[in-house]
């Protein structure tokens, strides 16, 4: 049976996604869909130019909204990187320009849901945990088959600084950043290992504060230097697309609905999912001491007020 993604709005993120899995060999077919055709169009040329050189068959088209019916997976990637000219990063915000882009997904959404779309939609759009409510709202999808990326790649940040900080490989240190993936986000430091020893016990004086400065700012950093993120989350994307493929019950922070998680309902927010072939197959609640507690509800209320 072929693995179908769809991947809705080939701009910067979207176009790096479809090249990652092209490159990965995760899927079978990818489906690009763009309002701006010629640039679905030329994005499917460039990568087809590849398929020679890659070490396994792909088949990459563009298509409409109609024609992702058979997707396994729809990537939702529409819209434009927030703020990117504004000097003070302390003012920038993904909540910004929310109100367009749940109109652009007003406008597209429902003609997937009825053309017959019975798969998985993965949020990157940012906001993406208010898009991500918004589309399961309007979807009627089980909460397994709605989440976005989340927090996932702030994770992946948190351990590439504790990796230069301390001396450990990235894939020895385990660490998640949870809650709003923007400015309210936390580290769990509680939670926090390297090479299986937790960090509270090693004395690795560490500027925890410097670490969360870094990582929060890091994808504003990087917009200023060339315009978006592009290798970071469509790296990501291709993990999780392979995770449900594969079924590998692997463990990330994920931006899904809370029902009762902290004592907290109806909204999206990151924390460590289970992730295997039918979506988020459940959730981990991390036991959080008072001061990360506290971080995580007020993050939790900052989306409230915007779902």
């Amino acid at each position: 049976m072929s693995r179908i993604v769809g991947i809705v709005g080939v701009g910067h993120v979207g176009a790096h996604c479809a090249f990652s899995l092209c490159t990965q060999g995760i899927c079978d077919e990818i489906v690009l869909v763009d309002k701006n055709m010629q640039k679905a169009v030329s994005e499917n040329m460039d990568l087809l130019d590849c398929l020679k050189y890659l070490p396994h068959r792909i088949r990459i088209h563009v298509g409409d909204y109609a024609s992702l019916k058979n997707c396994d997976i729809v990537v939702i990637c529409v819209g434009v990187h927030n703020n990117t000219g504004c000097e003070d990063i302390q003012h920038r915000s993904r909540l910004q320009g929310l109100r367009s882009k749940l109109d652009m997904i007003d406008g597209f959404v429902p003609q997937i849901i009825n053309a017959g779309f019975k798969g998985i939609f993965i949020v990157i759009t940012n906001p993406c945990d208010i898009i991500a409510y918004h589309i399961w709202q309007i979807s009627g999808f089980d909460k397994s088959r709605v989440f976005a990326t989340g927090t996932m790649l702030d994770s992946a940040r948190l351990c590439q600084v504790l990796s230069r900080e301390t001396g450990y490989d990235h894939k020895s240190i385990i660490g998640y950043m949870i809650g709003e993936h923007g400015d309210s986000e936390i580290p769990v430091w509680s939670h926090v290992s390297l090479g299986g020893k937790p960090l509270l016990q090693l004395k690795s004086g560490i500027d925890k504060d410097g670490v969360l400065k870094e990582v929060r700012n890091a994808a504003w950093n990087i917009a200023d230097g060339k315009g978006a993120t592009e290798f970071g989350i469509s790296t990501v994307l291709s993990k999780l697309v392979a995770s449900i493929f594969y079924d590998e019950k692997a463990m990330y922070p994920l931006s899904t609905l809370l029902e009762g998680q902290y004592n907290m309902n109806g909204l999206f927010i990151s924390i460590p999912c289970i992730i295997g072939k039918s979506g988020i197959e459940r959730t981990a609640e991390l036991d959080l001491p008072d001061d990360e507690l506290k971080g995580f509800l007020h993050s939790c209320e900052v989306i409230k007020k915007y779902c």
